[in-house]
């Protein structure tokens, strides 16, 4: 792996790492989470830089129905992101309270709620089409380069249970409430141990990489078996 491509993954893991402990802001200090806000900004910034190759790259050569949702995932979390980062700037008690920002204080908070679940799905979804390069990445590292039914079965049903548990989650969080503001406040469960919320966190994240990542490899297969039918018949 060249040092490249080992800052994106570097910077792809902080990023996930960052959001999960922003999803659990009422665990943290209020400081404490405009600081991780603040360096997902920061830890976003770089992440478009290190892919600006990609972007570059955008209005050139033919868009796949997988390039498509790509990059309709990219342009969401974009939107998402900014929207979470400028009402967190807006409402920002600490690390930016020199800015002069003032009023409109319900109106940041409802569109930081909506842009922080909404992108904490996106982002999840997004990690989910590049989950074969992590897959492979995982592989190379351990030395695998045979492919194994059996190592394949065992990935498949532990991404099910995951997925399983991920619906579960969903439901028990209310996060459909959040998506579609039917409610404009986060319950928590103060009673419940942290460590369960993480896990809920997880198992979310875990639905929405595996639901991306099956879709991602089936619309290569349909793009690829288009490429052999034009090819058979010109």
């Amino acid at each position: 792996m060249g040092n490249s491509a080992a800052v994106r993954h570097l910077v792809d893991l902080l990023m996930t790492v960052v959001l999960v402990l922003l999803m659990a802001y009422f665990l943290t200090d209020q400081e404490i989470h405009e600081w991780l806000g603040a360096g997902m900004l920061v830890l976003f910034i770089a992440h478009h830089i290190l892919n600006r190759k990609w972007l570059k790259a955008l209005n050139r050569g033919k868009y796949t129905p997988f390039r498509v949702l790509q990059t309709a995932l990219v342009l969401l979390v974009l939107f998402c992101m900014l929207g979470s980062m400028l009402s967190g700037i807006w409402m920002s008690r600490f690390v930016f309270d020199f800015l002069p920002t003032q009023g409109h204080m319900g109106l940041a908070r409802t569109a930081h709620l909506l842009c922080a679940y909404w992108g904490f799905l996106l982002l999840s979804a997004h990690l989910g089409l590049h989950w074969g390069m992590v897959l492979g990445a995982v592989r190379k590292a351990a030395g695998s380069k045979e492919p194994s039914a059996l190592r394949t079965g065992v990935l498949r049903v532990l991404a099910a249970g995951i997925s399983a548990c991920g619906v579960y989650a969903f439901a028990r969080q209310h996060i459909a409430d959040y998506l579609f503001l039917r409610s404009h406040f986060v319950f928590f469960d103060y009673e419940r141990p942290p460590v369960l919320y993480f896990l809920d966190l997880l198992f979310m994240m875990g639905l929405c990489i595996s639901i991306f990542y099956y879709l991602g490899k089936a619309l290569q297969r349909r793009a690829v078996r288009q490429a052999i039918q034009k090819e058979d018949h010109p």
